[in-house]
Parts: C-alpha cells; sequence; structure tokens
C-alpha cells in the first residue's frame, strides 16, 4: 500500500520558517537546506499521519526514498521518525535499503537513528553481528560508527566481545566522527560495567584519541 503524501507535505511546506531555516542550516555547517521546523512542531504536524499508517504492516520504501529526495532536512528526519515507529517490522531484507540511507545524505544527525535501527534488528538478528564486524573496517567512517555505536544502550545486553572487536578496529583514528563514537560507546557501557571500561582504556590507551579517551572515562 502507497502512502499518500500529498497533504503531509503541504502542512510541512506551510509551516516553513524562514529566520529558523538559516539557524538551523547553519547549526548543521550549511550541510542542508531547512525549513526552518523545530523537532517538536513537526513531529505535531505528523502526528495524525503516522496515527493513519500504524495499521499497515508493511515498511513504505517509496514514502522514505521521497523524503529523502527532498532537499529539506526536515523531509529525511520525517523518514526516519517513519522508520522508529516502524521498527518492529523492519527485517533482515531491509538492511541494504539502511546502508542506502547511511550513504546518502549522510551526517551524524541522520547516522545516529540508523544505529539506534540497526541496533534494535541485532538483538532479533543474530545475523546484524558479522555485518556490524564488516563495516567497523569499511572505508566510509559513517557505517563505521553505526558499528561503534549500535549497541549503544543496550546496556546489560551489550555483546562485549563484538564491542571489544569494533572498538579495535578503529583504534588510532583522525576522523572526529569516529574518535567522538568511540567515547560515546565507552562512556555509555561504563555504566553498566565500568570496570571492563576502564580496562579496555588501560590496555589501549596508546590507540585511543584523547578525545576518546575523556568521553569514556567521563563516569569512571
Amino acid at each position: 500500500m502507497l502512502i499518500d503524501t500529498k497533504e503531509l507535505f503541504k502542512q510541512i511546506q506551510n509551516a516553513s520558517d524562514l529566520d529558523k531555516s538559516r539557524k538551523m542550516s547553519a547549526y548543521m555547517k550549511g550541510h542542508f537546506p531547512f525549513l526552518g521546523i523545530p523537532t517538536p512542531n513537526r513531529r505535531k504536524i505528523c502526528k495524525q499521519f503516522f496515527s493513519d499508517v500504524r495499521h499497515i504492516k508493511t515498511i513504505d520504501w517509496c514514502f522514505i526514498d521521497e523524503c529523502w529526495n527532498h532537499a529539506e532536512r526536515e523531509y529525511q528526519y520525517i523518514a526516519l521518525d517513519y522508520l522508529v515507529k516502524k521498527k518492529c517490522h523492519l527485517n533482515l531484507h531491509d538492511i541494504p535499503k539502511l546502508k542506502v540511507l547511511a550513504l546518502s545524505k549522510s551526517w551524524w544527525d541522520t547516522i545516529d537513528i540508523l544505529d539506534q535501527l540497526i541496533g534494535d534488528m541485532g538483538l532479533m538478528y543474530l545475523e546484524i553481528d558479522d555485518l556490524m564486524l564488516e563495516w567497523s573496517i569499511d572505508e566510509n567512517f559513517w557505517l563505521r560508527r553505526i558499528a561503534i555505536n549500535h549497541q549503544l544502550l543496550r546496556k546489560e545486553k551489550t555483546n562485549t566481545n563484538l564491542l571489544h572487536f569494533i572498538l579495535v578496529n578503529n583504534l588510532n583514528q583522525k576522523e572526529f566522527f569516529i574518535n567522538k563514537a568511540i567515547g560515546w560507546s565507552l562512556r555509555s557501557y561504563s555504566k553498566t560495567e565500568p570496570d571492563w571500561v576502564r580496562n579496555f582504556i588501560v590496555e589501549y590507551k596508546c590507540g585511543l584519541s584523547p578525545l576518546s579517551i575523556r568521553e569514556g572515562s567521563k563516569y569512571i
């Protein structure tokens, strides 16, 4: 079933704010144009739309592609909000499509939602573990960031062997977004197993950036 987006997109366009759009684009370093719709407003506009499609048990990738093809960043956020609401319907066959999203119009704001989605899928599909190991050595650092942070909120469900190998695969990096991701991953898990994180930092101190160590040590 294809989703009729005309009314939704009309409401989104009507809610644009030029002053806010400039500020929002500047916050994202000018990488993307914005309509100037803050997240609470955007989600309020989309609330009825998402309610109307909640009964559909499949994911409309045409809708997602349509959102992704729009220049303004809010449309990508709508697509990701949609995927979050429909995440129970994601399966392994959707991974290539998620990868396409990760490699297109890539920036931390979309990547950090995609890593949550793929992380949730990893709790249902063991095949995700091997995929994340593959992505952890990919030449594209956004895929590596997803691999590093896909277990970010798992707490006691964290696969520490997987985390260890993925982090080791990304030692001695100069890329800010990778070193920040390593720090976040260590910091998050330190709330559950501080000794594991402390020992990892000690063992691999020479390969960790000061940023990763500072972030990872925040709570230990």
